[in-house]
């Protein structure tokens, strides 16, 4: 079976991971983490980095520090990983779907500004499979209402708006290092921002709320969001390959696209003038005129041991979420997507018999 994804680990990692065993901090403590944050914040070029368990206690911990509560509403887009939504949910605010751009995927600008009301407080915007959301459009928009930015980042390290790291635009970040991820603890998260007291508040939150001088003393309530120390050693191992993973990353979608770029009924994954696409999954669409539906090719992969995954289902369309409002550029992503093996491994041989098969249409 090829997978679809899996992480690539080598020699490096588990040197790290026996040295940090060896110290004998393998929890919440241990210099890999403060390493980890500082290395990873710096990569993506802001001041401060916050390391979590994982990618969805990120947002939550983001969207504590901007004081989002129960009534509030926060714009994302439908077409994203639950995650998005649910994290907002646990603040009590109310998520506000919106569809998606057309050409590049991720949330749309114009129609983010059609959902704003008295009670909008934040937008999230996602940038989806490795391309960035269109930041600029989003930040005028934010600041023209009085509105917060985070950046849900979790599949898109390395990725570029305008020659700018994805993160480094908002108002705060949110990174996952799921095992899918190009860079991976296996579980695990990160924030990222410039604001000196969000990160303040941020790590407070992060560890319990315990007051930063006083020991076990709590001003706030507080949650346990913290990433272990052999995690973090995992981390420190992968970021230094992290350049060699896009390359590869993108070497692996240039190699696709070129074999398919001219099959009737196929839609390639976009990359804006604009943008730097990391590739996080390659992506097509199945078109009406391609001759197999996108569930029907995705039975024939299986049948031919190779694993491959749909699009996201748009948040909006389900149970505990659902809304009467209609996201059709979304909703025709979503039916109409599929996301093909493209890991770090991925060798040339196998990237030609996936290719074959959809060439052949069977």
């Amino acid at each position: 079976m090829i997978p679809v994804a899996k992480p690539s680990l080598g020699e490096e990692e588990l040197r790290i991971v026996i040295e940090a065993v060896k110290e004998g901090w393998i929890s919440s403590k241990g210099r890999f983490i403060q390493e980890f944050e500082k290395n990873f914040s710096d990569y993506i070029g802001v001041k401060y980095g916050i390391a979590t368990c994982n990618g969805t206690v990120a947002l939550h911990l983001a969207l504590e520090a901007l004081d989002i509560k129960l009534g509030d509403e926060i714009i994302i887009p439908t077409l994203t990983f639950i995650a998005t939504a649910n994290s907002v949910t646990y603040t009590g605010a109310k998520p506000v779907f919106v569809d998606s751009h057309p050409n590049y995927w991720c949330i749309d600008p114009k129609e983010v500004e059609k959902y704003i009301t008295p009670r909008t407080k934040a937008i999230i915007p996602v940038h989806l499979y490795g391309h960035p959301a269109e930041m600029e459009k989003i930040m005028d928009i934010a600041e023209a209402h009085g509105l917060s930015v985070i950046e849900d980042a979790a599949e898109a390290h390395g990725s570029e708006y305008k020659k700018k790291k994805a993160g480094s635009l908002g108002d705060i970040a949110c990174f996952s290092f799921y095992g899918n991820k190009i860079v991976t603890t296996g579980e695990g998260g990160m924030c990222v921002t410039n604001n000196e007291k969000l990160a303040h508040k941020m790590r407070i939150l992060r560890d319990h709320g315990e007051d930063p001088i006083k020991k076990y003393w709590y001003n706030v309530v507080g949650f346990n969001y913290r990433m272990t120390n052999v995690q973090a050693a995992i981390g420190v191992a992968q970021l230094k390959k992290l350049e060699k993973f896009i390359e590869k990353k993108r070497e692996i979608a240039k190699f696709y696209s070129e074999l398919l770029k001219d099959v009737k009924g196929i839609t390639l994954p976009p990359e804006e003038p604009w943008a730097k696409n990391v590739y996080w999954m390659y992506c097509i669409l199945m078109e009406d005129n391609y001759g197999l539906t996108r569930d029907e090719l995705i039975e024939k992969y299986k049948q031919r041991h190779i694993e491959t995954r749909p699009f996201f289902t748009p948040i909006h369309t389900m149970p505990p979420y659902r809304t009467r409002e209609s996201h059709p550029v979304a909703e025709k992503l979503s039916k109409k997507g599929i996301n093909l093996p493209s890991f770090i491994e991925l060798r040339q041989e196998e990237i030609e018999r996936i290719a074959e098969i959809i060439r052949r249409n069977q």
